[in-house]
């Protein structure tokens, strides 16, 4: 996959809630909750333009059931592709343009990946922060993907650890 990283889109919003609505149309109540995550879902944050989507499902193995709804919509199953209780879809292969990160309601990684989001959203220095690292890191990965993402890995994770802290109350160490 090439890695290119681009200035906000005020479109991507939009492009997550139609992907939404078809969504939830495709699958069945197993379906609780969908969530528009990753830089996409930061207004003002630059990002690679692909729409990240988190699922809470009820049941993964419900929704390994109902992999034929998401193909007809143009995803590919994935199965946890290195995360565990994770289900994993892309859609467009290697130029994809949405991937879907599935998990049981409730999951750590669920309030993690929430976290983080809600967190970049209410500090807007560290969401420029990490615009300025997302960018040079791509700038100098060659447009490799691991490269890009280990460039990157440190902030995410102090960040995450913040956002954690943050939402349990607690100051951030910004």
């Amino acid at each position: 996959m090439r890695v290119d990283v681009v200035s906000y889109n005020p479109q991507w919003p939009a492009s997550f809630v139609a992907e939404e609505v078809q969504l939830r149309s495709a699958l069945d109540n197993c379906l609780l909750a969908v969530h528009h995550i990753g830089s996409t879902s930061v207004v003002g944050l630059a990002a690679k333009p692909i729409i990240d989507i988190m699922l809470e499902v009820s049941s993964l193995e419900r929704l390994d059931e109902q992999n034929g709804q998401l193909e007809a919509l143009g995803y590919e199953a994935m199965g946890e592709c290195g995360i565990a209780r994770r289900r994993y879809f892309r859609k467009g292969g290697d130029e994809r343009t949405h991937q879907i990160h599935a998990f049981l309601q409730g999951d750590d990684h669920v309030h993690r990946h929430l976290a983080f989001r809600d967190y970049l959203r209410t500090y807007p220095a560290v969401c420029r922060e990490y615009a300025e690292l997302k960018q040079a890191v791509a700038a100098s990965c060659q447009h490799d993907i691991e490269r890009y993402c280990a460039g990157k890995n440190a902030f995410v994770k102090e960040h995450e650890a913040n956002a954690l802290r943050w939402l349990a109350g607690q100051e951030p160490a910004l």
